[in-house]
């Protein structure tokens, strides 16, 4: 009876180990796993990489160049399904990483794998400074930045993810935020103000009175309410003047938009470019009438499998090594099934995105459906967190070869925002928040004025008073 509960316990041991392997493996992005691969087959002897052309989906033999033909083409002529498979990385790198894409190879972008991403920047500024547990955290929170350098996710949310209490996800938030460009990684405009005017504390002579009006009248501040100011912080209009200026002229409160790093130049940014996307959708043929394809990079050159020598000479192990090498090769295994488990997740799950939001990869923003993560666990059968990891951290780049983070999927505020967007761009006179909240009433949304306020502000556009004075000067 003991040895039956021992084995009992050992098996529900060895399968949450497996579990929460796999589930830290589905949060990484490719270079992640990379990493991680190339670390474990430094130190584990049986850990081998077989370097020949296999493919990670089937396991047929590659062709020289290109991807399978098995996995990467329609399986007959009448079928009109999206192609969805994992593709070798060594393809991607080399430019050929698919016979069917001629727009990929002909034109490479090069700028995509030289310059370096708003996250990736910050995160090599911090990196110093962080400690082990936080560099998951703080990775996390960078590419989960919106276009305004903004968190999208609450601190409650991050902290029940990674099991760790809110005060140490401030903690990473406050690394960040001091990095360049100051106030990346704020909550909200008025957070990225205050951020600044901090830093910049130290170095310039800052208006008397910045800070208090920024953080108890910034919205009377934002409508130009100086007098209303002027009397609630006992300051003279004048003054409340040259503080909105000193803010207008030297603060920025969307600095995801400022310029940083080498971008100093307009015409050189490109906040939607990443080194190498983890995901790749193009149509079949270059043919936009075609189904989608979609490539899931695989991490990896070749293929890992447990070393079978090592298995066998564990028979004849000496005593002192034989729990080492026994160790080794579970871990091996261990690392060879979560790979597998990985792939697995990936192309379940964009095979689902793929067909609920077709529209939107071939059409734009104002085609994205609103659809959540729990949507998409109850299709799949499994729970909404692991959906939440297969997300995290991976970037998919779209026919048009825009690269976005594979969240904007769930990006439900998507369509709304590049209305309000459009409708900003086309008006004679500047409309009010009200005034967008009954035109979008009038198109079948129903969305609150401080939603449309919200949704503007990310998307970096000024109240329409503010719009108005711009256009008079």
């Amino acid at each position: 009876m003991y040895q039956n509960i021992k084995q009992k316990t050992d098996t529900r041991t060895t399968i949450s180990i497996h579990l929460a392997k796999t589930m830290e493996m589905l949060s990484m992005s490719a270079d992640e796993v990379r990493e991680q691969v190339e670390s474990e087959l430094s130190i584990n002897p049986a850990l081998e990489r077989i370097d020949e052309r296999i493919c990670p989906t089937c396991k047929r033999p590659l062709p020289q160049q290109g991807i399978c033909q098995f996995c990467g083409v329609p399986k007959s002529d009448s079928d009109h399904e999206n192609i969805v498979f994992v593709s070798p990385r060594e393809d991607f790198y080399s430019g050929k990483y698919s016979s069917y894409s001629n727009s990929y190879m002909d034109e490479p972008d090069v700028d995509s794998a030289q310059k370096e991403d708003l996250p990736t920047y910050v995160l090599r500024q911090i990196g110093p400074d962080l400690l082990e547990d936080q560099k998951k955290i703080a990775a996390y929170l960078l590419t989960g930045l919106d276009e305004d350098g903004f968190l999208t996710t609450s601190v409650h949310e991050i902290a029940n993810y990674y099991h760790v209490l809110p005060s140490k996800i401030e903690e990473v938030i406050k690394l960040i935020q001091h990095a360049d460009p100051a106030g990346v990684g704020s909550r909200n405009p008025q957070e990225a103000l205050l951020v600044q005017i901090q830093h910049l504390s130290s170095i310039v002579n800052i208006p008397s009175g910045t800070k208090e009006l920024v953080e108890e009248s910034y919205d009377l501040l934002m409508h130009g309410k100086y007098r209303e100011i002027s009397k609630k912080h006992a300051l003279s209009v004048k003054q409340v003047q040259n503080i909105e200026k000193f803010i207008r002229e030297n603060l920025n409160p969307f600095p995801g938009r400022a310029f940083w790093g080498e971008n100093i130049f307009p015409d050189d940014r490109d906040l939607d470019t990443f080194h190498q996307p983890d995901i790749l959708i193009y149509y079949l043929n270059d043919d936009p009438k075609n189904q989608l394809v979609v490539e899931i990079i695989m991490p990896i050159t070749g293929f890992l499998q447990v070393n079978p020598i090592f298995k066998t000479e564990l028979r004849n192990a000496p005593e002192l090594k034989a729990e080492e090498w026994k160790n080794d090769i579970e871990r091996a295994s261990l690392l060879v099934k979560c790979i597998n488990q990985r792939n697995n997740t990936m192309v379940r799950l964009m095979q689902i995105l793929v067909t609920l939001q077709s529209d939107y990869i071939r059409h734009g923003d104002m085609s994205i459906k609103p659809i959540t993560r729990a949507q998409v666990a109850k299709e799949l059968d499994v729970h909404e967190s692991t959906i939440s990891r297969a997300v995290s951290n991976k970037t998919v780049m779209l026919p048009n070869k825009k690269v976005i983070p594979l969240a904007s999927f769930f990006d439900r505020s998507l369509n709304v925002r590049t209305i309000i967007k459009d409708l900003v761009k086309e008006e004679k006179k500047p409309l009010t928040d009200a005034k967008i909240v009954d035109i979008l009433s009038g198109m079948g949304f129903d969305i609150a004025r401080r939603t449309v306020a919200k949704y503007r502000a990310m998307e970096g556009i000024l109240p329409a008073h503010m719009r108005n004075v711009i256009n008079m000067r």
